[in-house]
């Protein structure tokens, strides 16, 4: 994974903070939307992804670590889609919305940037082993 000149780990610092904002997103629709599950499904994808890209910190090989982040890219992914589903119902703000999203895209170029470089550092990019 990629991390900054001081030795921080990017990604990690990014998935962290953009999870503190779906707990108080969820926070904001369970007090204001009662009876739905949605503040509880992005809540789940949303906190997923820090959790996920954290674990993969402790991968047991290449392929583990590459498959942790692929887990997290797809948890992402969820994220996304409840964000979309949240402003089409009108339950949150576009600005809202599109803060949240911004950030999603964010992690989601920087999560498939961490595993093409794994790919290709261990020659298994495209499901291919270098020979």
């Amino acid at each position: 994974m990629s991390s900054s000149a001081n030795g921080k780990n990017i990604l990690k610092d990014k998935s962290f903070r953009f999870a503190v904002e779906i707990v108080h997103l969820s926070d904001f629709l369970l007090e204001n939307f009662t009876g739905y599950r949605l503040p509880n499904q992005i809540l789940g994808s949303g906190t997923s992804i820090g959790a996920t890209i954290r674990e993969a910190g402790q991968a047991e090989s290449a392929a583990d670590f590459v498959h942790k982040l692929s887990i997290a890219l797809k948890e992402c992914d969820e994220t996304i889609y409840w964000l979309d589903l949240l402003v089409e119902c009108n339950k949150i703000s576009s600005d809202q919305y599109s803060h949240l999203k911004t950030l999603a895209f964010e992690l989601q170029a920087m999560l498939t940037a961490s595993i093409m470089t794994v790919k290709k550092k261990t020659g298994k990019l495209h499901g291919k082993t270098a020979v």
